[in-house]
């Protein structure tokens, strides 16, 4: 991409932080908007976003229009966060659990699938063929949506200023909430840790390997994906706290693998496997709990939780540098982020158990 712009290497790197920016600002400022007007016209227009914004950056004669497809491709893909709200609004409130697992399951597979299938059309065909694939994939959507999905009016529509304000007020008064929240940012944390130094284990004089094989480690993710129809029915008869609970164990023994046997290849694919079912587990239970808080604000409490979910993503992924070059411990580190993310578990249940009592 660099050469064909004409730019240094070190440049390509804001491409993706421009899409981060994107996106996070998407998630803001669209996914509350999922509580205000019809959702159906919503995602047929993000999807159209999606395609328009793809295509310029296939087209983009330089970095500065490429950088600002970028933020336009990161600001519009966050209809997969209007999707996910309302998997629920599709069930019974006993198979809320399952919806959203099916519908995940797809999220995941997609974003663990697309890096080989990019780099695929990206080797033989060039950069500019990936955008002008996803171009395409998204613009499929729009007649799809328009002919298979029936119009989704908001529960009980609000104005949009009235919807952004009230994500305080939701934080504030739902315990539930602020709890999953925070037990996903501090997974995803430790999840986002592992992923950003694995480069570093692979580049090492143990391996010699690539950022390629980097890559290719992230077909292995696909694994979470298929824990995701299963964790949903499991939070619909258990309860979605045993699902927790199940989830930060099999983040803990993956992190235990991968300290003990990470420096053997099989040890490594094992402890990613296991690693990718804690986490999907694990956000597959917070969001059912969380959706069932208040049906008729589903987006807006969407947006609060991926919000601190990705904040706690980004400071993993800081540390995790720092705890490869200066304390040498990543999985330390992650099974640290675990422990409190345990301790958060512990009190909620001790809290919801006093008041059931009460």
């Amino acid at each position: 991409m660099a050469h064909s712009l004409h730019i240094d290497h070190s440049k390509m790197g804001t491409v993706a932080v421009a899409t981060q920016v994107g996106y996070s600002i998407g998630i803001l400022a669209f996914v509350p908007l999922g509580d205000v007007i019809e959702r159906r016209s919503l995602m047929v227009r993000l999807f159209a976003g999606v395609a328009i914004s793809a295509l310029l950056a296939a087209l983009a004669p330089n970095l500065a229009t490429l950088l600002a497809a970028s933020i336009a491709i990161g600001l519009t893909a966050a209809v997969t966060h209007v999707v996910v709200p309302i998997a629920p609004d599709l069930a019974d409130d006993e198979e809320r659990g399952r919806a959203i697992g099916t519908v995940m399951t797809g999220l995941l597979l997609g974003v663990l699938l697309a890096r080989s299938v990019s780099g695929w059309i990206a080797s033989f065909f060039g950069w500019r063929s990936v955008f002008i694939f996803a171009a395409l994939c998204n613009a499929v959507f729009v007649p799809l949506m328009l002919r298979k999905l029936s119009k989704l009016p908001p529960h009980s529509p609000l104005p949009y200023a009235q919807a952004l304000r009230s994500l305080w007020t939701l934080t504030r008064t739902h315990p539930l909430l602020r709890e999953s929240a925070i037990i996903g940012g501090l997974v995803f944390a430790a999840f986002s840790a592992f992923w950003t130094t694995l480069v570093f284990l692979l580049g090492s004089n143990h391996y010699h390997l690539g950022a390629g094989t980097a890559g290719s480690f992230g077909i292995l993710g696909a694994t979470g994906a298929l824990i995701a129809p299963v964790a949903g029915r499991v939070a619909d008869r258990r309860g979605s706290r045993a699902v927790v609970t199940l989830g930060l164990s099999l983040l803990a023994i993956g992190f235990c693998i991968l300290w003990m046997l990470g420096y053997h290849i099989l040890g490594l694919v094992l402890g990613v496997i296991v690693l990718d079912l804690g986490a999907q587990a694990n956000q597959i239970a917070n969001q059912t709990r969380i959706f069932g808080l208040e049906p008729g604000a589903r987006g807006r409490i969407n947006t609060i939780y991926m919000m601190i979910y990705f904040l706690g993503g980004s400071l993993g992924s800081l540390l995790s540098t720092m705890a490869w070059s200066r304390w040498g411990g990543v999985c330390a580190l992650g099974l640290g982020l675990l422990g409190l993310a345990g301790l958060r578990h512990t009190t909620g249940a001790l809290a919801s158990r006093a008041v059931e009592t009460a």
